[in-house]
Parts: C-alpha cells; structure tokens; sequence
C-alpha cells in the first residue's frame, strides 16, 4: 500500500498511525477505558492526563505513546480487540468501513499503476534507428549517458565559479557525500544541446523507475512522463497526466481520480518533464500548469526532473536543487555500441577499424554521443570508410544523404544513378529543408502531417528514405500525426540546405530572423551547415555575424573577460561575457566548414577579442589552427586569451611558423606543471613568435627557481608583458625571488604582478592545504625583489597574499610604494603584518589616490591600532571600491575609527569586517553610517545606492536585537546583493519571532539581494518560516545559507534558495 509504504520510514510499520485521527475523534471521553485495554498502568494513565488539556488530546497522547512502546506490535487487530473490550463497537464498526473503502481505493490505485506502468513498456522499451535494417534493435538499457553534476559554491562571492563533478547515474543525487545536501532533491534540471540524447535519458529514466531499479524508482510509486511540447495553454497537470500518461482504453481514470491519486500520494510522485525549450511560450507563463509545478506552488512535496537545452529560461521558475548537464556516449559506450553494430552485419573487423579511426578523427567524435548519429556513422563506414573521412560536417551530412539514398535504392530495387542526387529528389529535399526551417524558427521539432501535405510535398518517399519517420503524438486531447525527423541535426542541415539556396534571391534578416546575437546561438547548427553549403551564403551569414556582434557586444571591454575581478560585475555584463564566449566558439565551428581567406576577414571583424578557455569539441581546435596559420590574411584581435590545457596550448601556438606582430595574447597556464627547466624551456621556445605577448598566468603550475629561470632569461623578448601571476608556487620561495628580480628590468610594462593567491584559492585553502597557498616568500625574499621593482612606474595591481613577510618584508615594500602612482589594488592578505607594519604602511597608501581596493585581512595582529592608522588616511582615498578587513583583530575602537572615514569613501562598493571582535553598539553605528553614505536624492531619507556587498557576520556582537535594530534602517542599501549577518562561531545567536519577521521584511525591502549569510543564527519554527518565506518572495535571492543543525525540527526546507550548510 502506498501509505504504509509512506509511513514505514517514522517508525509505523503496520501504516496504523494514519487511523489515529479517526480513533481520537469517536473515542474522545471514553480514552480512560481505552488505555486500560491497551495495558497501560494507572500512573501511565496519570500521567497522559496531567500534560494535556483536554480529552481529544489525552486519546491522541495515548495512541501515540502506545505506538512508541509497542512498536511492530502496534496492530490494526490489536487496537479492535482493545476497542471491542472497551465496549466501543461503533468504532471499531467505523474503522472497518474506512478500511474497506481505502483498499478498494488503492486497489483502484494499483490499477492505475499497473496500467501505467504497462504502457511505458510498450511504448519506450526498444526502437530500431535504421529503418532499412530490421535486425539492429537497441532497448533503452542499452543506452549509456556520461552524466556531469553542475555545482554553484557557497562560499563567498569570490568562490561562485562552476564547480563540475561526473555522475555515474541519477542515483548519486540522493549521496549527501556527492551534493553536499542534507534533503534529497526536489527538482533536478537536465541540460543538453539540441540532438544531445535528453529524450532518449528521460525516457530511459522512465522506464527504470516503473520498474523501481533506480533511487528514483524506490523513493516513488506514481512516476508520469509529460511532453512539454504537447502542454497547451490553460491545461491544468491532472489534465495532462490525463491526456499523456494513460492508456485511451483504460476505463474509470479521469481528472478528477487522477487529482486525487496525485494530491493523497503526492510525496510519492516523480514528474518527468521532457524539453522545456519546447514548452509553448503561453505555457509558460506564470499563472501556466508547468511554471506553477517548478515553483511549487502545485505539489510541492513531489519531486520534479526536467529536460532542457541550455539557458532555455527553466530558472526564472524555479532554482533546481540539482543542476546536470548530460555529456552523451563516453568513448567505452562508443566501442560497445559499435561492436554490437557489427556483430550484427558479421563484420567485427569493420569494427575495429571504426573505432580506430574514432580515436584519431577531428570531427567525426563530436557527432557520436547519440544513438542514432552513431548508428549513421557506422552505417557510412560499412558502406565506404571515406564517407566517414571528412573535414567538415556538411560533408559528413551530404554523405549521409548520399548513402540513405543508395539503400532506398537498394530496398526499392531501382539503379543507383551516378552524378550525386537526383535533381527531383534534391528539390523534394529542398520543400522539406522549407518546412524544417519554418519548423525551426517556431523552435518546433516536428512537422504536422497537414501543413506538409499543404504543401505538397511528397512525405511517403521522405519516410522510406529514412530522412523522417511518421509517428502520432502523445496527446489524447490533440491528436495529429506528424513527420519527426531522425535527429535534431537533421532537421538543421536539411533547413541548412534550403536556407543557403534561398539566400540567392532572398535577404537573410528576412529568412532567418535573427535580431540578436541570442538568436544566432539558438540556431548555430543551421548557421554552420547554410556556410559550409555555399560560399555566397557563407558570407551573407558572416556579415549579419559582424553587424550583430558590433551591436549586441558594444559595451563590452577587452578587460571584462579577466579572471580575477576586484569589484562586482554587473549582471548584464556577466550575461554578455558568458554569451561572447558562446559566440566566440560558435564561429570556430562555422569556420571550419568553410575555410575561405574571405571568411577569415569577416572571423577577424566579428570577434576583436578571441577568448578560449575550452573548447567544445575538436573541430574549434581545428579552426583556431587555421586561422592562426593565416592569421597575415586578416586584422589580428584586439586581444587573444588562451586557457586550455598544455598539449591543446602548445598544439596551437606551434602553428605559428613566423613571428606574428600586433597580437596581445593573454595566457593562462594555470594548474599545469612545469618543475623542470626542460619544460619552461620548451614554453619559451614556442612563445618565440608571439611577442606581443600581454598576460602570463603561471600560477599553480609547481614552478622552481631553476624551472622559473629560463623563463626570467627570456622576458628581454617579452618586453610588452603586462601581467605576471606566479602565485600558489610554494616551492619558490626567497631563491625563486633572486631569480624573478634579475629579470623585471626587461618587462618595464608589467602593471600588475601576483606572487600570492586568488581569493577563492586563499577562501579554500585555508581549510584544505594548510598554509601552502604562498610562493614562500619572506622578509629575506622581499628585500630582494622590492629595488628591482623601482622600473615598474606603471604597476597597477600587487598581491602578495599568503607570504609571511611580516613587517620587516612590509617596510621593504613601502620604501618603494611611493613610486607606484598609478597603483589600484594591493592585496597583502596573510602576510603576517602587525600594527606597526601599518604604521609604516598608511603614510605610503595615503599618495596613492587611485587605489580602489585595499585587502589587508587574515592578518590577525593589526588590530585596532593598526586600523586606526589606516582609517586617518582613508578620507584621502575617495576611489576606493573595496576594503576588506576580515580576521584583523579589530573591537569596536577601529570600527569606529573606520566609520568615521566612512562618509568619505562614497565609492565603496565591498566592505568586509566579518570575523572580528566587535560589539553591539559598534555593528550598530557601523551599518547606520553606511546606510546614510549615499549620495541623496531630492527626497528624504537618503540611500547608498553604491554598496553591493557588506560582510559583517562571525562578530560577538551580532545578536539578536542587534540584527532586528539593523535591519530596520538596511533597506536604505538599495544596490545590496550580498550580505552576511552570521553570529559568533562561538556563541550562536538567537533571533526570536519578532527579529526574525523584521529581518525576513528587510529581505523583502533589498530589490538587488542575491546571497544572505545568517550562519550561527538559530530561530524559532515560526520565525524560521517567515525567514524562508520571504527569501522565497525575494524574486533576486538565490541562496540564503543557514546551519543545517540550526534548523527547527519540522521545518519547511524544500525552498529553491536555502543552502543547508553541514557543520
């Protein structure tokens, strides 16, 4: 029975506990006579009455206390005899009737399992991809899907970097271990590009959890599979539960039953919804059947997985709990499948060749993660392993064609005429290619058998060609038939073809609609495919790339695509950033199916800032090559940032036969190796040709003094070098600073050097690597380099952090400090410096007027003193954008200290004094100052409309009524969006209802909140509930992190942004 199989995880294994209510209700007065039969004492008895109120919940108490003690033997039949010997025969009449009418129900409910259950079967199990070969049937387990768990840290701002963890299956989504979640999760979203297998792995899904062998299975007994593409407007999920998921002849199942298995299992039930892209635009408004279950406010205690392709809007609904991107066949599922194909034709020799020939192809791998591309490409091998040899993939398409053709042939026993296609089958191509591309732009799949045939166009052929199928759709309520093609790609290169011939009489924003750079990412694939069909269309399609790429990326900047930030980026920037990445690689791949000397000029104008830190597949590796080898043919970027891994980077740059002038190149070799001379070595020798060299990334990389050399004894060739990270190299050291200081003479452009470590490396290895963040340097160290450092006029940015140079390796530095008037950020985190460092120090920052960022946390012994200091000078550095002062051994003397240079820093964007000793009353005039520091508006009260982010948690100050006080004035923070408010580690803090409701309306009055921190903070069950509450109405709020052993027994904590943090 579903409820006892429910209640089996509280400790009810007979399922009585659910006719307790019952029970209570009709025995009410007459509890005494119960107990008694039930063989409870008199002080027992006693007892039961003396805690609660009346007799209701007397019976209650007794019920449930009898349950406690007799466990297992808590029966259904033991509670009859006992009623029955307490003359309460009504009752136990009563409670046979209710039983009676529950089974006839679940057996209903069986029913509508079974049947369920029945039809996924017969519909999912297996498939044949080639229709032309009856004997190559795959089942759903034969299919294999790389899994990659997406993870968004919840550390601080600095750490919220994609995190990226291989899945073996959905079931390690239920490992606390491998999410880092207390709960399981509610709604898990699915990602994969157009054609990547998402409905293949949910119907694969599907069919394991009616079948309960995976978690998913286990944890549910109602499992519905919904096509969003079939979802239509106003339909509420029962309906479309009953339109999709039951059988048309299965009898006595409607809405209404539907509604009420649903609503009374409703813990019980697993939604699988496939293709969220494909949903109707009016289907997913708000108020809509599919947006309502994301967000919860419909079954919120089931459990949701949905496909989608990438930032298809899934998240203006819901946050899922678990975030995966789906990888298709791994190279051990390729030669599986493969072998399996040619066991079947007899041939395992051609087998082994394929496979082969897979490991070393450059195009042909990135189409193979699918089950029916891979069976095409086995097919081109059986046929002709030539077909398989192409460069691009249009060529690889068009042979496709070619060889669907020669069996249809074949089947139909006509001759195979030479000279390719015949001119009546490539203009029946061309009428489909029509239909696809309107298809496509309606970002539709299939084909309505109505409109094709409208059209006139000849589908029985098409169908017996194998270029499309004809199927039914799923809908009871809509039903139609309709033309699905073989693939999603195939869709996208027969609309290819069409678009490239239509473009010779037709204006391509009129064809193709593209309006944005957004649109052109959603149609890659057929950009790719209509350029490498003709040249004339190639350039057609790459001057509407330029045009929009001038337009859409216009505010962006050659520094917005740097790794380390200092200051918040906007949120439409990030946007545009990840985009042009997207785009960047987009027109690798349209270049490598048409490499043309034409093309590389409209590449160069398209992109004047080449960045690649990976790449998506081989043929982007294939284009950049080429470009690179005629890069004298076009203009050379503005910038080129390069960050894959060595051989890829050295594959690359190795193309570069002569010494290409004017082209800044930014590397990132970041968590590579180079501890040997021999490999440096080798890096100089291929950077021979690149002497616009601007950026040079060696961090984490095991560098030696001796392996640093010969890179230092090259720099005199590297004379435009900007920027030199060698941070997170413990192995350096004071000797690895005798060997960089020889050398700086020769890089008198370098303006910004670190030899420390990154925020987020520093935030993760303080917990992880004990101390061996540094590059080793000490005092000793700094008093080497610092002269050497006097030619750097230009230096902008020196972080040193994690080096324990102590204050005699400060006052090394400051000699020279004065020098750097162009200096923006300095960053002496964890440097072991005391308050007499600061002494030495301030005097230096305060001629430094362009600083923007001070960071001097985690050194413990500064101190009030050593903040005072700092503060004085403060009014003079009015750019400062962020000050970061966290574990600096600070009380309430430097705080207030600070906050009187407070009004004077009307920049500030960050400010963070989190793990301190400050009090009460200082947090208090702390966040009051800076809630009026903003520049005021013509009405009253003013807003600091400049703070972003305000880190203030971990101090013994932050208490309750503190947190209420503050928060009644926060909501003057109207840039805010982030916040930590954490108590003391040591002395956790008690919010009660009333704070609570106070802070929760605060959250409420932030417009920009996107994090909040309330770690070490404990609540009531109702204030804990208006916190969450309020985060959920916050539409900015993304993560509201709380102490999972803080939170009160019972509570909601399903919500879409609560981050349970595990102490």
């Amino acid at each position: 029975m579903l409820s006892v199989m429910a209640e089996d995880q509280w400790g009810d294994p007979s399922g009585i506990r659910q006719y307790f209510f019952f029970v209570k209700e009709n025995v009410s007065v007459y509890w005494k006579d119960l107990a008694f039969h039930l063989g409870f004492k008199q002080a027992d008895i006693d007892n039961i009455e003396g805690r609660n109120r009346d007799d209701k919940s007397r019976c209650m108490d007794l019920l449930e206390e009898w349950l406690r003690v007799k466990g297992e033997k808590a029966t259904m039949e033991a509670l009859m005899d006992a009623l029955t010997d307490s003359e309460l025969q009504s009752t136990v009449d009563g409670l046979k009737r209710q039983i009676h009418h529950e089974d006839m129900g679940l057996q209903k409910e069986d029913v509508f399992q079974r049947s369920v259950k029945e039809y996924y079967e017969f519909k999912l199990t297996s498939f044949k991809p080639l229709i032309w070969n009856d004997y190559f049937t795959l089942t759903l387990s034969d299919i294999f899907t790389e899994l990659e768990l997406l993870h968004k840290g919840n550390g601080s701002a600095a750490m919220k970097g994609i995190q990226r963890k291989k899945l073996t299956s959905l079931d390690d989504l239920f490992n606390p271990v491998i999410t880092g979640r207390s709960v399981a999760p509610r709604c898990i979203l699915i990602e994969g590009e157009a054609g990547g297998g998402k409905t293949t792995f949910i119907n694969k899904q599907c069919l394991e959890a009616v079948s309960q062998r995976t978690e998913l299975g286990k944890r549910h007994d109602i499992i519905v599979l919904i096509r969003l593409r079939e979802v239509r407007e106003g339909e509420t999920i029962e309906e479309i539960v009953w339109d999709q998921c039951v059988p048309e002849t299965k009898e006595g199942v409607d809405v209404q039953y539907i509604r009420r298995i649903l609503q009374k299992n409703e813990s019980r039930v697993l939604f699988l919804l496939d293709g969220y892209d494909e949903l109707r635009p009016e289907a997913r408004a708000h108020r809509q059947a599919i947006p309502k279950l994301l967000s919860g406010k419909i079954y919120l205690k089931s459990t949701v997985v949905i496909t989608s392709r990438p930032a298809a809007g899934v998240q203006q609904h819901t946050q899922p709990d678990c975030h995966v991107h789906i990888m298709g066949f791994s190279p051990e599922h390729v030669k599986k499948y493969v072998q399996r194909y040619f066991c079947i034709t007899g041939n395992l020799e051609q087998g082994e060749g394929l496979v082969a020939m897979l490991n070393k192809s450059q195009v042909v791998p990135d189409l193979i993660h699918t089950p029916i591309f891979l069976a095409l490409v086995c097919l081109l091998w059986e046929e002709d392993p030539e077909m398989v040899s192409q460069g691009t993939v249009t060529g690889l398409y068009n042979n496709f064609m070619t060889c669907l053709f020669k069996k249809y042939c074949k089947r139909e026993g006509v001759d195979i005429p030479t000279g390719g296609l015949p001119k009546g089958l490539a203009d029946l191509l061309l009428q489909l290619g029509k239909l696809a591309l309107k298809a496509l732009l309606r970002n539709e799949t299939l084909l309505d058998l109505a409109e094709v045939e409208r059209e006139d166009v000849n589908w029985e052929q098409l169908v017996k060609l194998g270029v499309v199928s004809l199927e039914v759709s799923a809908s009871k309520l809509h039903p139609r038939k309709q033309l699905n093609f073989s693939h999603k790609t195939m869709q996208e290169f027969l609309a290819g073809q069409y678009t490239a011939h239509a473009l010779l009489s037709q204006d391509i924003k009129e064809l193709l609609q593209l309006t944005s750079i957004s649109k052109v990412l959603e149609h890659g694939n057929l950009l790719q495919f209509t350029c490498g069909c003709d040249s004339g269309a190639a350039q057609a399609v790459w001057t509407d790339l330029c045009n929009l790429s001038s337009k859409d990326f216009s505010q962006l900047h050659a520094d917005d695509f740097s790794k380390e930030t200092h200051i918040p980026v906007k949120a439409e920037v990030e946007k545009l950033v990840e985009n042009y990445k997207r785009f960047v690689l987009l027109c690798l791949d349209i270049l490598n199916e048409r490499k043309e000397a034409e093309v590389l000029q409209f590449f160069s104008r398209a992109l004047p800032v080449i960045i690649l830190r990976s790449f998506s597949n081989m043929k982007e590796s294939v284009a950049l090559k080429y470009y690179l080898t005629n890069i004298h043919l076009s203009q050379p970027p503005k910038r080129m940032i390069l960050g894959m891994c060595y051989v890829e980077i050295t594959d690359i740059l190795q193309t570069l036969t002569f010494p290409v002038q004017g082209l800044p190149l930014d590397l990132e070799l970041c968590h590579l190796t180079f501890e040997s001379p021999f490999q440096t070595t080798y890096l100089v020798s291929i950077l021979k040709n690149v002497p616009g060299l601007r950026a040079l990334d060696l961090s984490h990389t095991q560098l030696t003094p001796s392996s640093l050399q010969p890179l230092v004894q090259q720099f005199i060739h590297m004379s435009l070098l900007e920027e030199l990270d060698l941070g997170y190299n413990p192995e350096l050291g004071d000797a690895g600073m005798e060997v960089l200081q020889v050398g700086l003479s020769s890089v008198p452009h370098l303006a910004v050097l670190r030899l420390g470590t990154s925020k987020r490396l520093m935030a993760e290895g303080l917990s992880h690597h004990k101390g061996r963040l540094r590059v080793g340097i000490t005092a000793v160290g700094m008093s080497s380099l610092a002269p050497n450092m006097r030619n750097l006029v230009g230096l902008r940015e020196l972080n040193i952090s994690g080096n324990n140079v102590g204050d005699n390796g400060l006052k090394s530095l400051t000699s020279i400090l004065h020098i750097f008037t162009q200096m923006q950020v300095i960053i002496l985190r964890k440097t072991g410096i005391s308050a007499k460092g600061m002494h030495t120090l301030a005097p230096k920052l305060y001629k430094l007027t362009r600083l923007i960022k001070v960071d001097i946390s985690y050194n413990y012994n500064i101190g009030d003193n050593g903040v005072e200091c700092l503060a004085k000078i403060l009014p003079n550095l009015t750019a400062i954008k962020v000050l970061e002062l966290c574990y600096t051994g600070i009380s309430d003397s430097g705080i207030l200290a600070l906050v009187k240079a407070l009004p004077y820093l009307v920049e500030l964007e960050i400010l963070s004094v989190c793990h301190n000793s400050i009090k009460e009353s200082a947090i208090v005039s702390l966040v009051q100052t800076l809630c009026q520091c903003g520049k005021s508006t013509t009405t009253s009260p003013h807003y600091n409309t400049i703070l972003k982010q305000l880190y203030f948690g971990q101090n013994s100050g932050v208490t309750g009524a503190v947190l209420e006080r503050v928060a009644q004035s926060m909501s003057a923070l109207s840039s805010l969006t982030s916040l930590d408010m954490s108590g003391d580690k040591y002395s956790p803090t008690h919010l009660y209802d009333t704070a609570a409701k106070t802070v929760a309306q605060t959250v409420l009055r932030l417009p920009a909140l996107e994090r909040l921190e309330l770690r070490n903070v404990s609540m009531d069950p109702a204030g804990f509930q208006a916190m969450v509450q309020a985060a959920e109405g916050c539409p900015t709020l993304k993560m509201l992190i709380y102490d999972e052993n803080l939170v009160p027994e019972g509570a909601d904590i399903t919500s879409r942004c609560l981050s349970l943090n595990r102490i």
